[in-house]
């Protein structure tokens, strides 16, 4: 068995610990963070076998030039000749097309479907209860075009064999009655799930410093030493890690930490904002994804959980109240009676996802160094893949074969 040390603490970094430890490993993770606030507890705790679309669609770029005029909308670039955005965004360009929305389908959804199940299994778990709940998630639209295009998308959906049905207002009413609704319908991704993500993160943790598994805290890798096509040592500052293998899962900071090895991680941070809100009369009982707006509203801890923006732009700590204020008013022109106020800033979390430019995670082996594995790139997903995510690197590190293929993932790809 090896001896493990894995660069990240958020999601997919904690899930790697916990099947790496499972799988009989050494295992230790550091982090430049305490690991109880990055982006893997701010989310909108969806599991999503849906989202089989990668973000790099053909019309994407369009709609992405329009948006940028536009302070209040879902999505974002901060024009820049930042070396980092202009390679993403070529490499975007290149992908955003039918042909690769055709071939990401497939692996997408077979790594949604392995992590939706292992969360299941992992429910099961004494101490993990983080309130998994399969009610599925509710996509509503307001016009003829978002209807349609998700009419398409369900039926592409169900052609991969995941459970989505088009629902008139009336079965959308049936199923929340309580819930005043201003929509053309919706789409219901029944073979989704939520779950409480600070819940989950608090039981990885947990579970893991119980097993034994060392959790390093607020140190920041600073250097990466090399030899012989092996990484050989991790400095922090005058801090020195060694192990046998190495996983990079620090999200949207993989870039720099790549950096120190040569390797071109090829991603930007995509800031997302959320915010609570207590709901006593548990109006929404089931996840819902405002088609237009790209809102995310969850039922979490006995409140609301709002989300949403995709601000591509280097990692910062500013927060842009107007795409806060966006999330805002676009909820009651689907649902007049819910009409959050506009938080305080104190009350807003942010944290940035971790985006490829071609919409898919990287994992799987590094082919410069023989004992890296890179785990990283899930953009919006990263909950969403992270138990799957973490499975596979513990059987790429083992030396089994992978639940599933993949190919498709490859840290390297062109």
């Amino acid at each position: 068995m090896a001896k493990v040390l894995i660069i990240g603490g958020g999601i997919v970094g904690l899930s790697s610990a916990y099947y790496l430890q499972k799988a009989g490993h050494e295992v230790t993770v550091i982090d430049k963070s305490d690991m109880k606030d990055n982006c893997s507890y701010g989310n909108a705790g969806m599991i999503v076998p849906s989202h089989f679309i990668p973000l790099a669609t053909p019309g994407m770029v369009a709609q992405g030039i329009r948006w940028m005029f536009n302070s209040k909308s879902p999505f974002y670039v901060r024009p820049s000749l930042n070396p980092q955005l202009v390679s993403w965004g070529l490499q975007f360009l290149k992908k955003a097309n039918n042909a690769h929305v055709e071939h990401s389908a497939t692996p997408l959804t077979e790594l949604s479907l392995l992590s939706k199940k292992l969360y299941e299994d992992l429910s099961k778990e004494p101490g993990f209860d983080f309130d998994l709940v399969e009610k599925g998630i509710l996509m509503f639209y307001k016009t003829e075009k978002a209807l349609e295009e998700e009419a398409h998308m369900a039926e592409k959906g169900r052609e991969l064999g995941l459970d989505m049905a088009v629902l008139s207002v009336a079965e959308c009413k049936a199923l929340q009655p309580d819930l005043e609704l201003d929509v053309l319908g919706a789409v219901h991704y029944r073979c989704d799930a939520h779950l409480s993500p600070n819940k989950l993160m608090a039981a990885l943790l947990a579970y893991l410093k119980n097993a034994g598994v060392k959790l390093i805290t607020n140190k920041e890798v600073t250097k990466i030493e090399t030899a012989g096509g092996k990484v050989s040592c991790v400095l922090s500052h005058n801090e020195e890690f060694t192990a046998d293998e190495y996983v990079i899962a620090t999200g949207s900071w993989s870039p720099a930490v790549g950096k120190l090895l040569g390797l071109n991680i090829v991603l930007m941070p995509g800031k997302g904002y959320s915010f609570n809100v207590k709901d006593e009369k548990q109006t929404i009982q089931i996840p819902a994804l405002l088609a237009e707006a790209r809102v995310a509203i969850t039922p979490m801890n006995g409140g609301l959980r709002y989300g949403g923006t995709m601000e591509l732009d280097k990692i910062n700590n500013r927060i842009n109240m107007n795409r806060v204020k966006g999330i805002v008013e676009s909820v009651p022109k689907y649902f007049p009676d819910l009409k959050p106020a506009v938080p305080a800033e104190k009350e807003i979390w942010f944290g940035f996802r971790p985006s490829s430019a071609d919409g898919l995670p990287y994992i799987g082996r590094s082919r410069k160094y023989n004992n890296v594995t890179v785990a990283t790139g899930h953009g919006m997903m990263g909950l969403s893949l992270g138990a799957a995510t973490g499975l596979l690197t513990s059987e790429i590190i083992s030396g089994k074969p992978t639940s599933i293929s993949i190919d498709a993932f490859a840290p390297e790809r062109k």
